[in-house]
């Protein structure tokens, strides 16, 4: 079965080549002009995933990326954002607000459709290790349902953030450099000079640690890299 794609942008020469080209790769395309018209897209079907331009007519990629992440129907929708301004704040920002990838235009649409396949891949179990699931005192990874969770409830992640806490997870007591993190990850498009692992990471804090500043789980080792902390909540575990 196709994946269906939605693109958002408003340029519409860019979108008629892309569609054309997208078409021909074996996608369904739907195509949106304005965040008006994507929110009626997304109300009447979701995609399997979402190619949302930076800059609209009627308001900021950003602002919309990030009203999809607080909305349970959209959070774990995959979202890769392209803009025209290839600021490395731009990216990070597209990323912390939620975005699973970022491309700088202009850019080659074979490039574009392989991070596309790179998300949709991410975004299915591999079938591998269904049932496992990872525990950390109060906090357990689900590895099929794709699912973090702290005191038994889901934790807010990207699909992008999920990944790489399952990397930093599989391998506890280890640490991790970024650029293992990078290889681990297959396909991610972070670069680690413009922090884009960190700005994860701190969202990852955000929603898995009690006190984000001084985490207990996912450790800073300065000038090496991460490690996921093998022993957390030891009063839970006795």
């Amino acid at each position: 079965m196709s994946s269906r794609l939605l693109l958002v942008d408003d340029d519409a020469r860019l979108t008629d080549m892309l569609g054309d080209y997208l078409s021909h790769a074996g996608f369904e395309i739907g195509v949106a002009g304005s965040l008006a018209q994507a929110a009626q897209a997304l109300e009447a079907a979701l995609p399997d995933l979402l190619v949302l331009d930076l800059m609209l007519p009627d308001g900021d990629g950003l602002d919309f990326c990030r009203k999809l992440r607080v909305d349970a129907r959209t959070r774990r929708l995959p979202v890769l954002m392209l803009s025209a301004r290839g600021e490395p704040m731009d990216r990070i920002l597209g990323l912390e607000l939620g975005a699973d990838d970022y491309l700088p235009k202009p850019f080659e649409p074979r490039e574009l459709q392989a991070r596309i396949k790179a998300l949709l891949r991410r975004a299915e179990p591999d079938g591998q290790g269904e049932d496992e699931v990872l525990r950390f005192g109060r906090l357990e990874i689900d590895l099929a349902a794709r699912v973090a969770r702290l005191d038994g409830k889901a934790c807010d992640l990207t699909s992008h953030q999920f990944d790489l806490l399952v990397v930093l997870a599989q391998s506890p007591g280890r640490v991790l450099s970024r650029d293992q993190i990078m290889d681990a990850l297959k396909g991610h498009p972070l670069d680690a000079f413009d922090r884009s692992i960190d700005v994860h990471v701190s969202r990852i804090r955000a929603v898995i640690e009690d006190d984000p500043k001084n985490p207990r789980r996912v450790l800073t080792v300065r000038g090496a890299g991460y490690v996921f902390a093998r022993k957390q909540d030891a009063e839970a575990q006795g």
